[in-house]
């Protein structure tokens, strides 16, 4: 985890686009630092990371206040399975607009998204990681666009806010793998978390139901061993798709 992250002084760059709750780039200094005190721009080490602040969202009905606790808790799910689907995501109650979630910000080909990887091949167990990742935390809102590349081939999955509703909200792009069997080294992850129990700094995140109905989830796909099919009655895409 990137200690910038952690306890950076954060500057606001500026606002993301297409948004629709309120998102900004931020660069975070060291606050121990003189000359990046003073604004020096070759000064220290710096970071880059998006800042999802709490009184920049917009109220849902179908999901409670704090969606800025489901991106951290994406990341701490994220980590405790060993996928590194989500890039290092903390909370910060010190940010300029207040509480909210900073996540490392992702250097990407934004031309490039989870259509035209799968489309190009040679990316399927990344993506499977994606999509099993997505069935657990009970992903709501995967658009192929939330599927980066980063410099170095790797791929992230961002924009984790609707996330962990107890109740069945899978919508994603991700169908392609529907009704195959998830790599059994998946499963052992999965079925070490559940051996563990919940991971550390969750029950600050989330609500006890929706961490009980993660690890039903959790659960079932061991059980079942294979990737989901859209259920009945539940609209399976995202919109936009992308």
């Amino acid at each position: 985890m990137p200690e910038l992250l952690l306890a950076g002084e954060v500057r606001i760059e500026g606002r993301m686009p297409w948004s629709s709750n309120l998102t900004f780039l931020v660069t975070l200094v060291d606050s121990d630092d003189d000359a990046a005190a003073d604004g020096d721009e070759a000064a220290g080490p710096v970071l880059q990371a998006v800042y999802k602040p709490h009184r920049g969202e917009q109220a849902l009905w179908d999901f409670p206040d704090g969606l800025y606790r489901r991106e951290v808790a994406a990341a701490v799910l994220s980590d405790a399975l060993g996928w590194a689907v989500v890039p290092p995501t903390v909370l910060r109650e010190d940010a300029p607009f207040g509480p909210g979630s900073l996540q490392l910000f992702v250097e990407a080909d934004y031309e490039q998204h989870y259509f035209t990887l799968f489309e190009a091949g040679g990316a399927e167990d990344r993506l499977r990681t994606i999509c099993a990742f997505d069935v657990l935390a009970n992903n709501a809102d995967r658009k192929s666009g939330h599927v980066l590349a980063g410099p170095d081939g790797h791929l992230w999955g961002i924009d984790q806010g609707l996330c962990f509703h107890p109740q069945h909200k899978l919508r994603t792009v991700i169908w392609d793998f529907e009704g195959e069997p998830v790599p059994a080294g998946l499963l052992a992850d999965v079925d070490a978390l559940l051996a563990a129990g919940p991971p550390a700094g969750l029950e600050a995140l989330l609500s006890g139901t929706e961490i009980g109905a993660l690890l039903a989830r959790a659960a079932r796909l061991v059980e079942e061993g294979t990737f989901p099919e859209p259920a009945d009655g539940h609209p399976p895409y995202p919109w936009p798709l992308v």
